[in-house]
């Protein structure tokens, strides 16, 4: 398949997608999101079992494209626009049975932070900022921000950065616990496809179950937790992959995973 606004490329069952329009800061339209959600699909059944989102040029993302124009213009009740793109595509990643990585190349601007926060694990680079950037343009958090922000760093730094619309830097991120990791700039998107080389070899079943059960556990409380956990770990023991690791383990080598 071929798309407009992305790259798509899969190699060693890692997929990486990057939003491509670097003129405009990789800014968001429907199209975008569109392009994404197929490539996940067009990811998923030619056997995926990672999936890596960044984008090109010197941006992650900008946020929304304000200045769009035709059917990628913004309509006047900006709340059809997350209806029918933006919350659909959250939604998707969130539900994913595989791991999703974030190479956040540049500055992640207002849905664009979203999105680089949707990630599993996040990889940043030095001279990357995030940018809560909704406050400075009339406009509330929106792409999943809110709760990824404040459940990330709490209400007091959530606020903070909502409020006074500041930009975030590599640093500061990382040590307030909304990012994984920090890369050289060259290094970022190599980081993170090695990070999802690594999952695309382990236990993907196990893998899909826990991302969906530590979000779970964000909203739950210990007897929730406790009941996810059983549930899910009586699925996992019957796989073929815990199997090949029990059996590795007796034969002293390391357990050679099949995803099942």
């Amino acid at each position: 398949m071929s798309y407009e606004t992305i790259t798509f490329d899969l190699t060693d069952r890692v997929a990486t997608l990057a939003i491509d329009r670097p003129t405009r800061m990789n800014a968001l339209t429907p199209r975008v999101f569109a392009e994404l959600t197929a490539a996940i699909d067009d990811a998923l059944a030619q056997g995926a079992r990672a999936i890596v989102l960044t984008g090109t040029g010197a941006a992650f993302c900008s946020g929304a494209d304000l200045i769009g124009d035709g059917g990628e213009k913004l309509p006047d009740d900006l709340g059809l626009t997350l209806d029918a793109s933006y919350n659909p595509f959250v939604r998707k990643v969130a539900a994913l049975d595989v791991p999703f990585l974030t190479a956040i190349n540049g500055p992640a601007v207002g849905a664009g932070l979203g999105l680089a926060l949707l990630g599993d694990i996040s990889v940043m680079g030095r001279s990357a900022y995030l940018l809560l950037a909704f406050v400075n343009i009339g406009l509330v958090p929106d792409a999943g921000a809110t709760w990824l922000v404040a459940k990330g760093v709490g209400r007091a730094k959530a606020l903070e950065m909502a409020l006074l619309g500041e930009k975030v830097g590599a640093d500061e991120a990382h040590g307030a616990g909304l990012v994984t990791r920090i890369a050289d700039d060259g290094m970022v998107l190599h980081e993170a496809q090695r990070l999802a080389a690594k999952l695309a070899a382990g236990p993907s079943v196990a893998i899909g179950m826990i991302r969906k059960q530590v979000a779970a556990a964000l909203s739950m409380d210990l007897e929730q937790s406790l009941a996810v956990e059983r549930e899910n770990q009586t699925r996992a023991g019957y796989t073929r992959d815990f199997a090949e690791a029990v059996q590795a383990f007796g034969e002293k080598r390391k357990p050679v995973f099949e995803g099942r």
